[in-house]
C-alpha cells in the first residue's frame, strides 16, 4: 500500500513519522492513511480512498475542504503578495472585521497558531494585573506552551502521559488546577490565593477531552470570581470560536471574558492564531505597552485573505449554522438509538457541529475524571470499524467529530449506518 510506504518512510526522517503526535495513529490497530486530497466534506488518500471526513483538519474546515471562495482569495493574493512581515492593508481588512462582527473583542493581535495565542493571553494578563498564577482545568488542553502541560487534554491524554518530559517545575509552578464543571475547586484556589491570580483560562466547550459543554452556572460563577477578585477571564476559542456558533461559545452563554484567543477556522485551514480583546488590556502589548510579544510570520497576507473570505462566507449566511445544528442533532439522535438497541455503553456529547462519543459506563461525562473512564479499548475497535466503512474520525476517544457546511443528511446516514454494524 502506498501509504504504508510513505508513513513507514516518514518514520525515518520525522519523529513517529508525523509532525503532530496523534497523527500517528499509536493508539489504533492500523498505520494512518496518507492524504492526498479533499473537496466538500470528502478526503482521498494515497492509495486512492474515499472517506467522509469528520476530523475536518482538527476543526478549521468548517466550510469543507478547498472551498472556491477560499480558494480564490489565496490564489489571488499570492499572485503579488506572499510574506513582507510588514503592515498590510489585508490585516487590516480580517482585525476590522473581526473586531467590528464578534462581541467583546475590540482590538487584536495576529499570531500563527492557538498556541501562540493561548500563551500570548496568558503573558498579556500577567502583564497587566501585575500577578503571576493562572488557573486552568484538568483535561483542558491550550496547547503546548510549558505553564499548560499540567493535567492536560487531547493528545497528552491519548499518550497517556501525565504532562511533558522537558518542562522544569519552575515553569508550572505558577499554573494552579481546577476540577471542570465544580465551581467550588475554582472558589478554593481563589481562598487560597486570589490576590496572585492573574487569570482564569477556559475552553467554555471543552474539545480536548471529548467534547464537553460548561455549565452554566459553572461559568457564569468563575466570571463573578475573576470580578470579585480582580483576575482576567480568558475564553480559549480556538475551536469553538466561529464553530458552535458565530459568536463562539460566549454567545452561547452570554458570558463576557477579557480576552478571548481564536486559531484554526479564523484561518480558513491556514496556519493563523489571534487574541484579542477589552481596548485597556490589549494597549499593553508593545509597542504601546510593556508586555512584548512578536511574530516575523503573524498577519501574514495570503492567511489574513483565507481568513477573511470564510468569515465572511460564514457571517453572512446564517442558514450555514442552521444546517449544522440540523445535522449534528440528526447524528446524535441517530448513535443514540443505535447505541440504545445494541446496548453499546454510550455517552453522547454536543455542542452544534462538535460531538463526541464516549465508551463508558458511566451516565454522563462532565469532566477530566469522567473523560478518563472510557474504554479505549472499545474505542480503538470501533475507529477501526468506522474507517474501514470510509468514515473518517480522529484515532482517539479524546477528540472531537467535526461537522462542516459541505456535509448532507446521507453523510449522517452513512456514518449511522457505518455505526449500526459496529460490535464489540
Amino acid at each position: 500500500m502506498i501509504s504504508d510506504d510513505i508513513f513507514n518512510e516518514s518514520k525515518l526522517y520525522m519523529p513517529g513519522g508525523v509532525n503532530s503526535p496523534v497523527r500517528a495513529f499509536k493508539d489504533v490497530p492500523l498505520n494512518p492513511p496518507v492524504i492526498k486530497k479533499g473537496k466538500g466534506a470528502y478526503i482521498y488518500d494515497e492509495d486512492g480512498n474515499e472517506y467522509i471526513d469528520f476530523v475536518c483538519s482538527w476543526g478549521p474546515m468548517l466550510l469543507g475542504h478547498c472551498d472556491e471562495d477560499v480558494v480564490n482569495a489565496i490564489k489571488s493574493t499570492c499572485e503579488n503578495a506572499i510574506s513582507f512581515g510588514a503592515t498590510t492593508k489585508i490585516e487590516l481588512d480580517l482585525a476590522k472585521y473581526i473586531c467590528t462582527t464578534v462581541d467583546n473583542v475590540e482590538m487584536l493581535r495576529m499570531v500563527n497558531s492557538g498556541t501562540e495565542a493561548t500563551m500570548s493571553a496568558v503573558k498579556l494578563a500577567r502583564g497587566y494585573t501585575g500577578r503571576n498564577k493562572i488557573i486552568k482545568f484538568a483535561g483542558c488542553y491550550h496547547g503546548h506552551f510549558d505553564d499548560f502541560l499540567v493535567d492536560a487534554g487531547s493528545g497528552v491524554m491519548t499518550e497517556g502521559i501525565p504532562g511533558s518530559a522537558g518542562v522544569p517545575e519552575d515553569s508550572i509552578k505558577n499554573t494552579l488546577v481546577a476540577q471542570y464543571n465544580d465551581l467550588k475547586s475554582v472558589e478554593k484556589l481563589f481562598e487560597k490565593q486570589g490576590s496572585d491570580i492573574a487569570a482564569v483560562i477556559i475552553e467554555a466547550v471543552a474539545g480536548n477531552m471529548g467534547v464537553i459543554p460548561g455549565d452554566e452556572d459553572f461559568l457564569k460563577g468563575i466570571r463573578k470570581l475573576c470580578d470579585k477578585n480582580g483576575s482576567l477571564l480568558i475564553f480559549d476559542e480556538v475551536m469553538s470560536g466561529f464553530r458552535v456558533a458565530y459568536k463562539g461559545a460566549q454567545s452561547i452563554y452570554g458570558i463576557k471574558p477579557d480576552i478571548t484567543t481564536f486559531a484554526k477556522i479564523i484561518g480558513g485551514g491556514l496556519p493563523c492564531g489571534a487574541y484579542g480583546g477589552r481596548k485597556d488590556i490589549m494597549e499593553k502589548l508593545s509597542p504601546l505597552g510593556p508586555v512584548y510579544q512578536a511574530g516575523t510570520m503573524s498577519g501574514n497576507p495570503v492567511v489574513m485573505a483565507a481568513g477573511l473570505a470564510t468569515l465572511k462566507k460564514l457571517h453572512t449566511h446564517p442558514e450555514y449554522y442552521v444546517h449544522l445544528e440540523k445535522l449534528g442533532k440528526k447524528l446524535e439522535d441517530g448513535v443514540k438509538d443505535i447505541a440504545k438497541k445494541k446496548k453499546l455503553p454510550v455517552v453522547i456529547n454536543r455542542c452544534g457541529a462538535m460531538f463526541a462519543l464516549f465508551f463508558t459506563e458511566n451516565s454522563e461525562v462532565r469532566n477530566y475524571k469522567d473523560a478518563k473512564k472510557c474504554d479505549t479499548g472499545i474505542f480503538a475497535k470501533y475507529f477501526e470499524h468506522m474507517i474501514s466503512k470510509g468514515i473518517y474520525i480522529a484515532p482517539s476517544q479524546f477528540e472531537a467529530v467535526f461537522l462542516n457546511v459541505k456535509h448532507t443528511e446521507q453523510d449522517i446516514d452513512r456514518f449511522l449506518e457505518a455505526f449500526s454494524t459496529f460490535e464489540i
